[in-house]
């Protein structure tokens, strides 16, 4: 028997079954072999000697975050994109962690050399080290007149070392929230101290992402995770992480294996990522088993964005330029969306997936609503010292 959705419309939208949708990102890079698949226009970045040229460039991406048909064993989009304009790209599905592929360029950059990649799309938080260090070129947005019009409006200061997205321009957003089982949890999680109820001890779950879990449990605590928050305000966090640990009222601190322990019922409750749990209830065999919502505190999100590290070409870059634009026209970012089903930071994509996939209209793990707007934020920019002691601190009670 199919449990009704619950009567919040947020929470309602959340929970929503949307038919037919791909595995996403996370599952597939951290779960899968993934020889084989999406390399129809790859190219040896790593091995290139000098920068692209107006007419071919390296494009570094996440694994699974492109649409692909598998039939074809094609990229569609960026076939379409390379017919239009006679660019070639040399599509690398090369990223499969932030530090470990910043750790592969690292040099270069230091050196101001062509990495290999023309444009990458790392997380706005290693972004955010990359501008800092001055490693990263200013997009002419004279050359992109889509992005300018359809960026959605919460993302031009979304990252707070880059207002107006001068060096980096979103790619595909992941979000994170609560999730619980909704029969075993009936009353729902409302507030951060609900995951302490007696009822749940060992049952909780949280994710081993520092930015995510931590994100959340600061907004739980009345603190903007993108705001002027500082140690007080991060010990006071970390403190009640430690003692929930320490007490067994969370024992499950997990990647994305943590789905497995949802489903198991191993985890009653849990920090997740949204589009996970939206889609486990898609493919489940039981109808809606979990209820997902952003808390009334505060979700959090997160935006994978293109940035041109220093060592790539000016006439490179405009075709960079180009390549961004071209996503950005809402028709084409329908199509990415429905595959990688991650929020898509493009205004009109909504109305134009009803031409796409008429069953992902309103997929929140793709659309949030305006209200759910509101409720997600970024982490804010850590300094190198607060990476490092936050990250060891975190790793520290976390047991990783």
């Amino acid at each position: 028997m199919v449990r009704p959705l619950p009567e919040d419309p947020i929470v309602r939208d959340l929970v929503s079954l949307i038919r037919g949708q791909q595995l996403n990102r996370r599952q597939l890079f951290r779960g899968a072999a993934v020889a084989g698949a999406g390399l129809g226009t790859l190219g040896l970045a790593s091995c290139a000697a000098g920068g692209g040229t107006k007419d071919n460039i390296t494009w570094g991406n996440w694994t699974y975050y492109l649409d692909y048909d598998e039939k074809t064993s094609t990229n569609p989009t960026l076939d379409e994109f390379i017919d239009k304009t006679g660019i070639n790209v040399n599509y690398v599905e090369d990223i499969d962690d932030n530090n470990t592929f910043y750790g592969k360029i690292k040099d270069a950059l230091a050196q101001d050399k062509f990495t290999g990649y023309d444009v990458v799309t790392f997380t706005d938080w290693m972004n955010a080290r990359l501008i800092q260090a001055k490693q990263v070129q200013e997009f002419d947005y004279a050359n992109m007149p889509n992005v300018k019009a359809n960026l959605v409006d919460a993302q031009w200061d979304a990252l707070d070392v880059d207002p107006g997205r001068k060096h980096t321009i979103p790619w595909q957003m992941p979000t994170s929230s609560w999730a619980w089982n909704t029969e075993a949890v009936p009353n729902g999680i409302k507030t951060l101290d609900d995951f302490l109820q007696p009822a749940l001890k060992g049952k909780v779950g949280v994710l081993s992402e520092m930015r995510d879990t931590m994100g959340l449990i600061l907004a739980g605590q009345g603190v903007d995770p993108s705001g002027k928050w500082g140690d007080t305000e991060w010990d006071k966090a970390m403190a009640w992480l430690d003692d929930a640990l320490k007490s067994g009222q969370i024992t499950q601190v997990k990647g994305n294996s943590y789905t497995q322990d949802l489903e198991t019922g191993v985890t009653l409750a849990a920090m997740v990522w949204t589009g996970d749990v939206v889609m486990m209830n898609v493919e489940s065999d039981k109808g809606p088993q979990w209820t997902v919502e952003i808390p009334e505190s505060g979700g959090m999100i997160a935006s994978d964005s293109f940035s041109v590290p220093n060592g790539t070409t000016a006439e490179a870059k405009a075709s960079v330029e180009k390549l961004i634009d071209f996503y950005y026209q809402p028709e084409i970012a329908a199509r990415v969306a429905d595959y990688v089903n991650y929020v898509t930071p493009v205004k009109g994509a909504q109305a134009e997936m009803e031409k796409v996939n008429p069953d992902n209209v309103d997929n929140p793990a793709i659309f949030p609503t305006e209200e759910a707007w509101k409720r997600l934020h970024p982490f804010r920019t850590l300094t190198a010292e607060e990476d490092k002691r936050y990250s060891d601190e975190f790793q520290n009670v976390m047991g990783l």
